[in-house]
């Protein structure tokens, strides 16, 4: 299995992304293609080493950036780094892709190059959310500003595979994201997918608020791409802030730096559980192939632990389960 990754996407391209890449084989031995210019990547690993045999590098001299326009982008920079690497993929040379790139332009060029899974009307970008006790997968989280109800369905379906096949919960229970628990409660578009989520092949577990997120009250939790981007954008300047205010009280008095030193480790814990580099990237659900977005400011922890969400989902079979879950689907719902 290689793992194709677009080293020149993200802010801090190209070289946390050559070091993350480089850290996973050294840990793992995966087998990595770094699509990128040829001349700037042969450098970085120049410095990292002469142990770099399994690092592959597939030249492309086009960066699609992240204030292109992202399917204007893909169509014009057809020799950038991220449709190489989507090509990569959709040819069999590679099995997954990892990109820190523009999240528009990922999607536009895995649409474009790979396609969706046939029977999946929209791909969602799932994310995985800390919680109390463990995690919270939240989807979609920015594909999608405008849903249909059918759509939630298939975004509760894919995150439900997701998190059995890849985050080993047996048996996922799935919210709806709401502004309250009734069932009555919400706008048309949630009203409509309640309904529908009732029927579909999945655990469901009905409505349920912002704050169960972190609760963890269910396993997956489904909503729009425009409220989940909010809640996720949100959450992500929560974390920074809490973690400053706590390091800020800390350091207030020779008391607290005392404290500090005893709460250390907890708080190395804490802030790690917080750390979205933790968590690799976000897999874009519905793509007839392994696609994994990470954050634009991920460094190389990031891309080391995207690169093996890629690996599992592709060694678990995510897509095809996808696939054969799509009968279901439209016989339950419509």
């Amino acid at each position: 299995m290689r793992i194709a990754i677009d080293a020149m996407g993200g802010d801090y391209a190209p070289r946390e992304i050559v070091r993350g890449a480089w850290e996973a084989y050294q840990e793992s031995g995966q087998q990595i293609v770094l699509v990128g210019d040829r001349d700037i990547l042969t450098n970085e690993l120049k410095q990292l080493g002469d142990n770099c045999t399994g690092l592959e590098i597939v030249h492309a001299d086009e960066v699609i950036a992240m204030d292109d326009a992202p399917a204007v982008a893909v169509r014009r920079k057809k020799n950038s780094s991220l449709v190489k690497a989507a090509e990569l993929v959709r040819d069999g040379h590679a099995s997954a892709m990892v990109s820190a790139g523009s999240t528009g332009a990922t999607m536009a060029a895995a649409l474009l190059r790979l396609g969706r899974i046939p029977g999946i009307a929209r791909p969602a970008v799932a994310s995985v959310m800390p919680t109390e006790d463990g995690v919270t997968l939240l989807l979609d989280v920015g594909a999608n500003v405008d849903c249909k109800p059918k759509h939630l369905v298939q975004f509760a379906v894919m995150g439900s595979l997701y998190a059995h096949k890849i985050l080993g919960i047996e048996v996922p229970l799935v919210g709806l994201l709401n502004v309250g628990e009734e069932s009555t409660k919400g706008n048309e578009l949630t009203q409509e997918a309640y309904l529908l989520l009732r029927e579909a092949p999945i655990h469901f577990y009905g409505n349920v608020e912002g704050r169960d997120i972190y609760k963890g009250t269910v396993d997956v939790v489904v909503c729009d791409g425009f409220v989940g981007n909010v809640v996720l954008k949100t959450s992500e300047g929560l974390a920074n802030v809490l973690m400053k205010m706590i390091g800020q009280a800390m350091r207030q008095s020779s008391l607290a730096k005392i404290g500090a030193t005893l709460t250390l480790p907890s708080l190395k814990k804490l802030g790690k559980r917080l750390n979205y580099s933790e968590y690799g990237g976000a897999p874009l659900l519905g793509i007839n192939g392994v696609v994994i977005v990470c954050h634009g400011s991920s460094k190389s922890l990031a891309i080391k632990n995207a690169v093996y969400r890629a690996r599992e989902s592709v060694q678990n079979g995510l897509i095809s389960a996808i696939s054969d879950s799509l009968n279901i689907i439209e016989h339950e719902v419509g």
